[in-house]
Parts: C-alpha cells; structure tokens; sequence
C-alpha cells in the first residue's frame, strides 16, 4: 500500500510536468489526483488483463490516468473567475 501510494505521487508529478499549468489546488491536490488516476489505472488495468503488476505498461497507464483525472478537476474546479 504504500509502495502504490509513492508510485502515485511520482506519477502525479510527471503527469504534471505533460499537463503544465497553473492547478487551482496546487502542488498536493495534484499529487493527490496523480494517486488516485494511478490507482484507477491500475484497477482497470489489472481487471482487464491488458498487464501484470509491476509492468511498464502499467506506468504508462497510471500517468494517462493522472492526467484524465488532472484535465477532469481543472474544468470542474477551475480557476476563479472575476467579475468587473
């Protein structure tokens, strides 16, 4: 559980370095979406068959996952908008 848990924080940082800018959480709420989109990946992936646990295919996946998750919380959340 906590070897899962560091993966996804190296996960959330390089998903973050490919989806650059400004997250309204910032740094721990991405690195939290980059667990759980890792943790998601490795659900489906491993439900699915499409790989074993510890495979390369399975990082790649974690990260694609981050950044749905990532791209998902930055339209919903957003940056705050001003009025005039």
């Amino acid at each position: 559980m906590i070897w899962a848990l560091f993966i996804g924080l190296i996960v959330g940082a390089v998903a973050k370095l490919l989806m650059p800018g400004r997250d309204p959480g910032g740094f721990f709420v991405t690195m939290l979406i980059g667990v759980a989109g890792a943790m998601l990946a490795n659900w489906i992936g491993l439900t699915f068959g499409w790989y074993v646990q510890g495979e390369i295919p399975g990082f790649v996946a974690s990260v694609i996952g981050s950044m749905i998750l990532l791209g998902i919380y930055r339209v919903t959340i957003g940056s705050p908008r001003r009025t005039a």
